[in-house]
């Protein structure tokens, strides 16, 4: 499904003009992102939290060159589902 599709659906399911829903996405998912970039997590409750992770610092290897590399910490953004989102998923969707 891609944003176009939950715009579509949002907006046949509210009767709102696509347009006014497309506004509205973006500005929940600029919201998101600029709350992970300022450091905070985003709760929703029943949903899922989009959390900020933290990676070690690791060595790698590159093996075209047989070199290691220092790959440095960093943080990277996650998310993690409710416990009633996983718990419909897997009664809901059979498995492939």
């Amino acid at each position: 499904m891609t944003k176009a599709d939950i715009v579509s659906n949002i907006s046949d399911k509210t009767g709102i003009e696509k347009a006014d829903v497309l506004a509205a996405v973006e500005a929940f998912m600029s919201e998101v992102k600029d709350s992970l970039e300022s450091g905070d997590n985003v709760y929703l409750r029943g949903f899922g939290s989009f959390i900020i992770k933290t990676r070690a610092e690791k060595t790698g290897r590159n093996i075209s060159k047989n070199t290691t590399i220092k790959i440095p910490a960093h943080n990277i953004p996650a998310f993690k589902p409710a416990k009633t989102f996983t718990d419909g998923v897997k009664t809901k969707v059979s498995v492939k």
